[in-house]
């Protein structure tokens, strides 16, 4: 049981907001609360530089109107540019190989400093369609905080299978967040499959207020022996030291350690290959192609939807965020809140242990958390991006 539970089969209320943005960075911007610089240092007066922030909770006045599943999900299926499609048509693995980077790229979004999604509850779950690619996500822990995602593309051949675990602490001046877990991309007509990792982000508090990417994603491909390197350029103490939005990195044939191309860009403008050994230059991605102007979904069969979707689960917080009625969505949010934990009491007095509808899981010390999908494909969802 998790966010179904007891939940009226008629939905009532189901709230899609834009989604994040290269244009002006992000709607998230018009949900700022006021003196948001010092409300954030008031809510870590309390907690120690090194502590883990996995149980902390914020106001609704620093979340955006809608939830980290949501953001996973659209971050796959909201787009200009058929990215995935690219990766697939390559002629040859190593064309393939740089698609899948710059598909890679393709799944950033830009940060809003001082706004966070909120964190999903167990059982929550978000599902969406664009074309033929379909992607179901769901929150299979909740402490600490796992999410499960799923996509299947029939017409393309192509599946992602992803397990995400944030990790936050903060550290005085700034808090980082790792994302722990891996991401595969199968491509099911080529017998190829990419594993690798997300990168973190970094929220620096003193002296400039900001938000970045930061870290190295490693994408493997065993069945190429290729390998890339992608390391993002975090934000320097005092604002200095070039563009935080840098990406520097290299592919590599693993057996040989050869570099055979270099990448270099910036991932909210363009990012290049280098081969090394013509030394021709090509743009692999365009940000501003890619993710300026992005739609926003729409529900095509409301009755369809699941009482568990992120937009119906949060429906209520959201609109209060929307109309920036904080006492509302203060209420509306406590109220989700206890009634997880009177669900989590009711599952421990009667000694159940909660099991997803859609993965299986498991954790490991050395390997960590991992998902496998119960079902084969994704159906469509009635929640679909316009074309």
């Amino acid at each position: 049981m998790g966010a179904g539970e007891n939940m009226e089969a008629e939905v009532r209320r189901i709230i899609l907001t834009k989604p994040v943005s290269l244009e002006a960075g992000s709607d998230a911007a018009d949900y700022r609360a006021p003196n948001l610089l010092q409300r954030i240092l008031s809510l870590f007066k309390d907690v120690r530089p090194g502590s883990d922030l996995s149980h902390f909770k914020v106001p609704p006045q620093f979340n955006m109107p809608k939830s980290q599943l949501q953001c996973y999900g659209e971050s796959l299926y909201c787009f200009n540019e058929d990215m995935l499609k690219k990766c697939n048509n390559g002629k040859n693995p190593i064309d393939r190989f740089v698609g899948v980077v710059a598909w890679n790229v393709s799944n950033l979004r830009p940060l809003t400093f001082g706004i966070s999604p909120f964190n999903p509850i167990l059982g929550e779950t978000h599902h969406a369609t664009s074309g033929s690619l379909n992607v179901l996500l769901e929150q299979i822990s909740h402490h600490p905080p796992v999410s499960a995602l799923h996509a299947t593309d029939e017409m393309e051949n192509l599946e992602m299978i992803w397990c995400h675990q944030p990790i936050a602490k903060f550290y005085g001046t700034s808090l980082e967040v790792e994302v722990s877990g891996k991401r595969e991309l199968r491509l099911l007509n080529h017998r190829e499959t990419y594993v690798m990792n997300a990168p973190n982000l970094t929220f620096k508090f003193l002296p400039t207020p900001g938000a970045e990417w930061s870290g190295t994603i490693r994408i493997v491909c065993q069945d190429s022996g290729l390998e890339a390197e992608l390391r993002f350029k975090g934000l320097s103490f005092f604002g200095f030291g070039g563009n935080a939005r840098s990406i520097k990195g290299k592919i590599l044939d693993r057996s040989s350690s050869k570099t055979l191309y270099e990448i270099n860009g910036q991932w909210d403008r363009n990012v290049t290959v280098k081969n090394m050994e013509s030394g021709e230059v090509t743009v692999i991605y365009n940000a501003k192609e890619n993710i300026w102007r992005l739609r926003t979904p729409i529900v095509q069969d409301l009755k369809n939807v699941l009482p568990s979707e992120s937009a119906v689960v949060w429906s209520e917080v959201s609109q209060g965020i929307l109309s920036k009625d904080w006492e509302a969505a203060k209420r509306a949010k406590r109220a989700l809140e206890d009634k997880q934990r009177e669900l989590s009491r009711e599952r421990a007095s009667r000694g159940e242990t909660w099991v997803p509808k859609h993965f299986t899981f498991s954790y490991t010390k050395e390997g960590g958390w991992d998902c496998t999908p119960i079902h084969k494909s994704v159906p469509p969802s009635p929640i679909v991006v316009p074309t």
